[in-house]
């Protein structure tokens, strides 16, 4: 019975990447897959990191965007 109530560390799956991998941080300009964003900039607010629309200004939390089957965000990192 020993080790049997043990807790095991598990990593976390989520990252703060893109869909292709490459790393996203505040700043940055992305293609938004979801909402009907368009084209978004990573803003910094008090609940954390958010996509907000250049177009509208609509403001979409991070965690709402990552993808279940990977953990990537569900965006585009545009150049």
């Amino acid at each position: 019975m020993a080790g049997l109530f043990n807790r095991k560390s598990r990593k976390s799956k989520l990252q703060f990447v893109d869909l292709d991998g490459q790393s996203l941080k505040e700043g940055d300009t992305v293609m938004s897959l979801r909402y009907d964003l368009g084209e978004c900039r990573i803003v910094q607010t008090g609940q954390g990191m958010a996509y907000e629309s250049l177009a509208s200004g609509q403001q979409i939390s991070y965690a709402k965007m990552i993808d279940a089957a990977t953990g990537y965000q569900k965006v585009r990192k545009l150049s």
